[in-house]
């Protein structure tokens, strides 16, 4: 259950069994990769700050050592005979004349001679008082760390005191302070006991040496503690020394050429190592980039801390350099992993070949083709799976070839039985449809004869009385004479009404007897019935607002009665017109209908007709016009006239784009009788 759960039924066993071999792998290998990248990288810290604490070590000692030096350059003219000689005699302007010229060569930056209580023995000004004094009274030298203020400073020398007028610069990450200004001074302080012949102390000799931006001494200390090869391609070391949290002596840069004297240290390494006295050791943020730092308390003669030591390099390169490694591991990793795979699907390939070949013989021999294994090299259950396979395939193509022969006799005896169903169902077919035909054509008939005697009916009707009106009529116009002039518009009307009502009566009598009022077919000009279509409906097309175009392109000749098809066209512009109250354009075309006759095209753009009343519009009084006195003979008189000589005429409409009407006209009419214009006519 756990297997079909993570691999698909429809994976290949190839597949299946390749990811049973190497997902393990993939997941374990990746595993172990990833712990010793992390296990690599807390190594590659540890390294690092290993070594800065190493480098902080390198640097104390060199502080300590240049102190040592320091004190020796003092004890070496001390223990001088010239100045001892000078001392003897008393000769305090030569005595002071080699304490000077030892200023000048030895880098200090003062230095002076002073009785056993740090009394000036030439020179003016007090003596500065010190734990360094006794300590070399008693003949023992002293040196370590002071911190001298402004005014003592001023008073050993005012260039000095200018020298540590520091302003502070702000620094991220260190603590907050109103200071802003630091002027005080470390300075390096070595006394060194003078002897006389017989042994007795009978003078001091101090030096001092300032440390605010002695950017000398922190070099020297940077190249001692980082020399050539210490460090990876860009690497930086730097050093330096720190009076309280301000950077007084350093080889960190603000900007290239710019030092970073006056920052200051992050608030976290003051309190750990000024406020508690342990060492730092970590990543550290100095000034404008990340190094990796270690400092230490500087204490003074008095053993207080008033000041850091630090060393550290640029974390960057070191970064670089190992993510280079890693890089080339996880390609060296990737190479070798895929190799693998390579060699796991090469080997799985030649394994599983017999397999995947009798896979394939078995989808070839469902889709119905003639395919076998063949000879297989292998001994084992596989090839013997396939030589089996063969056999079977061989036994059920027999097999199948004996069925097909069954079922082709079978075949041919029910193809026999189907083909005289089929003859029967033919002549029954051809019954049903003769039986149809002559119930359709009894049906016409009836209708017809019901319609003609109807229509005859009411024309004769129709007409007697129609004849009376139109009588009397004439007679009373007559009769009145000039007095019937005030109504003249009203008989006239009254004219049109009769005449509209004979008109009605001729079209019925016209299709109840059409073999009476048969017109006389000639060769029509299209051309001429088109223009003079539009010159007829010229008046009431600018009435309504609507442009009535034509474009004759047909060159068919067809043989139908002219007044007739004027007619039929003038019906359908009006129509057109009509069903544009707010102006458009009337098209009216006329094209080859390929070599059988002409069509005439009628296309307005009107708002359409619904398709419920577009299968009526033929229909005979069918009219969407009661309110402006439509009969709804118009269209059922053309379509009759059109099917007359053989023509049709088609509708189509969209509601909302307009209509267009279609008349079709063979190159030579063929007459129908009176019973299928009118079945035409009544759908």
């Amino acid at each position: 259950m756990g297997l079909r759960r993570w691999l698909p039924d429809t994976l290949p066993l190839r597949y299946k069994l390749l990811a049973l071999a190497l997902v393990p792998v993939l997941l374990v290998i990746p595993g172990i990769l990833a712990l010793t990248i992390h296990w690599g990288s807390g190594l590659n810290i540890q390294y690092l700050l290993l070594k800065s604490n190493t480098d902080l070590s390198v640097a104390r000692d060199a502080f300590q050592r240049t102190q040592r030096d320091y004190l020796e350059r003092l004890g070496r003219l001390a223990d001088s005979r010239a100045f001892r000689l000078h001392l003897d005699r008393g000769d305090l302007v030569a005595a002071q004349a080699q304490v000077q010229s030892l200023v000048r060569r030895s880098g200090f930056d003062f230095a002076r001679l002073t009785d056993t209580h740090g009394r000036p023995l030439a020179g003016d000004g007090p003596a500065r008082p010190s734990s360094l004094q006794g300590r070399a009274a008693g003949g023992v030298p002293a040196m370590g760390v002071e911190i001298y203020s402004h005014s003592e400073l001023a008073r050993e020398d005012p260039h000095l005191a200018d020298r540590v007028q520091l302003p502070l610069v702000r620094t991220p990450r260190a603590g907050p302070t109103d200071r802003t200004l630091e002027d005080r001074g470390m300075v390096l302080h070595a006394v060194y006991p003078v002897m006389d012949a017989d042994g007795r102390v009978n003078a001091l000799l101090e030096g001092g040496v300032l440390l605010n931006g002695n950017l000398a001494f922190v070099d020297a200390i940077r190249d001692l503690v980082y020399g050539p090869g210490s460090l990876p391609e860009g690497g930086i070391g730097t050093v330096t020394v720190f009076l309280d949290d301000v950077r007084i002596a350093t080889n960190v840069e603000l900007e290239p050429g710019v030092r970073a004297v006056g920052t200051r240290v992050s608030a976290a390494v003051r309190e750990q190592v000024l406020e508690r006295g342990e060492p730092w050791s970590n990543r550290a943020f100095v000034v404008n980039d990340w190094y990796i730092a270690a400092y230490e308390p500087i204490t003074d003669v008095r053993g207080e801390r008033v000041g850091m030591l630090y060393a550290g390099f640029l974390e960057a390169p070191f970064k670089n350099d190992y993510q280079e490694t890693l890089a080339v591991l996880l390609l060296m990793f990737a190479l070798a992993l895929a190799f693998a795979a390579w060699l796991a699907v090469a080997g799985a390939g030649s394994i599983f070949k017999p397999i995947e070949t009798l896979t394939a013989v078995v989808r070839a021999t469902q889709a119905g083709q003639h395919v076998r294994i063949g000879p297989v090299g292998a001994r084992d259950e596989v090839g013997e799976l396939a030589r089996q396979f063969d056999a079977m395939l061989d036994l059920l193509e027999e097999r199948n070839r004996q069925i097909r022969q069954a079922a082709d006799g079978l075949e041919q005896t029910v193809e026999a039985r189907t083909e005289e169903l089929r003859r029967k169902n033919r002549e029954l077919e051809g019954t049903i449809r003769t039986l149809h035909e002559t119930r359709q054509q009894l049906v016409t008939a009836e209708k017809f004869a019901a319609l003609g005697k109807l229509s005859a009916g009411i024309a004769h009707e129709i007409n007697n009385p129609t004849a009376i009106l139109l009588g009397n009529l004439e007679l009373l116009v007559q009769e009145l004479g000039e007095a019937a002039r005030p109504a003249q518009g009203e008989i006239e009307l009254m004219y049109e009404q009769i005449e509209r009502i004979n008109t009605l009566v001729k079209n019925l009598l016209n299709y109840a007897r059409p073999a009476e009022y048969a017109a006389q077919l000639d060769t029509a000009d299209l051309g001429n019935v088109l223009e003079r279509a539009g010159t007829l409906s010229r008046h009431l097309a600018g009435k309504a607002g609507v442009r009535v175009s034509i474009e004759h392109r047909a060159r068919t000749p067809v043989r139908i009665n002219t007044s007739e098809l004027q007619q039929v066209l003038m019906n359908l512009v009006i129509n057109a017109i009509q069903a544009q109250p707010g102006g458009g354009v009337v098209e009216v075309t006329s094209d080859d209908w390929e070599d059988r006759g002409v069509v005439i095209g009628v296309r307005d753009e009107g708002h359409g007709i619904p398709s419920e009343q577009l299968a009526k519009v033929f229909d005979p009084f069918f009219t969407t016009k009661d309110q402006e006195g439509g009969t709804g003979l118009g269209l059922a008189i053309s379509y009759g006239l059109v099917r007359r000589t053989g023509g049709h005429i088609t509708a189509e409409s969209e509601v909302g784009r307009g209509t267009l009407f279609q008349v079709w006209l063979p190159r030579e009419p063929r007459t129908e009788n009176a019973g299928e214009g009118w079945l035409n006519l009544f759908g």
